[in-house]
């Protein structure tokens, strides 16, 4: 049978996770459940209209997430990621914006490392954006904690955290109901929100952190510092609590990804006994 392309629906969102789940490795940066669980906070709706799959005989080859109009970031599975056939539906897909994957203009596609996907973009004219820079730290040891006061945050601390999470990020209009949004997704079962104090119990840092299931890599997304708090160890600190929080969980791995202009970023999670790995680009064309 052909590659079929599709629009899960809400109903069938838990599909694209479990396939996302299975497809985790350890030192591999790709589109993780926990990007889901991420975008998430945009409510369920809003979450079925940006993923895509792409399945054949009934078996999903490829889940892609819509990251915003022009970004498509998609996995593929270990054992597809040289198939032909599928890697020219996925560029044939992603190229002609009738088919609404992309719109016409400029748009970026994120893809696995090495997948023959990325060969056959380039041989259409796509050019590769700017590095991201993906991190990640071994779990099989034991993770000391840090000398920071950490603790999980549900509902009823919802507020707080969005609080922190708009002073992390210039521009953020993250809310107390995106949280529950978010907290309410097919991802979240396996996650888990904490919230950083100082020794004055005021809120320096947030993150949340997204398990693929036991023996996997977990994700760390977002990871914030509240403005007024910076510059004092925190990044590193809550980073450090996010690890063993995945290691609690039973992950295999912590990862994170930032861009690699961000130099700030890559030495806090450098820092917090992170390695980094490979640089990963995006690829796109500008009509």
């Amino acid at each position: 049978m052909t590659i079929v392309l599709d629009k899960p629906g809400v109903d069938g969102l838990p599909v694209a996770v479990d396939a996302l789940r299975g497809w985790q490795r350890d030192r591999a940066m790709q589109l993780h459940p926990g990007d889901v669980g991420w975008f998430w906070r945009f409510g369920a709706e809003a979450t079925a209209r940006a993923v895509r799959t792409w399945s054949r005989d009934g078996r999903v080859l490829a889940v892609g997430l819509l990251d915003g109009s022009t970004l498509l970031r998609i996995t593929i599975a270990a054992d597809a990621q040289q198939d032909e056939e599928l890697a020219r539906r996925l560029v044939e897909d992603v190229t002609d914006p009738e088919r609404g994957v992309l719109p016409a203009g400029k748009v970026n596609v994120e893809a696995p490392m090495g997948a023959r996907v990325q060969a056959l973009l380039a041989e259409r004219g796509w050019r590769t954006d700017e590095p991201w820079t993906p991190l990640s730290r071994d779990l099989s040891e034991p993770v000391k904690a840090p000398d920071l006061r950490v603790e999980s945050a549900g509902p009823e601390r919802a507020e707080l955290w969005a609080e922190v999470m708009r002073a992390s990020f210039e521009g953020s209009t993250f809310s107390k109901e995106r949280w529950l949004a978010m907290s309410e997704g097919t991802p979240y079962t396996d996650a888990r929100s904490m919230i950083g104090y100082d020794e004055q119990d005021a809120a320096v840092g947030v993150v949340t952190v997204w398990s693929a299931g036991p023996g996997r890599p977990g994700l760390i997304e977002p990871m914030g510092v509240h403005e007024d708090h910076r510059g004092r160890g925190y990044g590193r600190a809550i980073t450090v609590a996010a690890a063993a929080a995945l290691q609690e969980m039973g992950s295999s791995s912590a990862l994170v990804a930032t861009p690699t202009s961000n130099v700030g970023a890559v030495a806090t999670y450098a820092s917090a006994g992170f390695d980094k790995l490979s640089e990963v680009r995006d690829y796109f064309r500008e009509s």
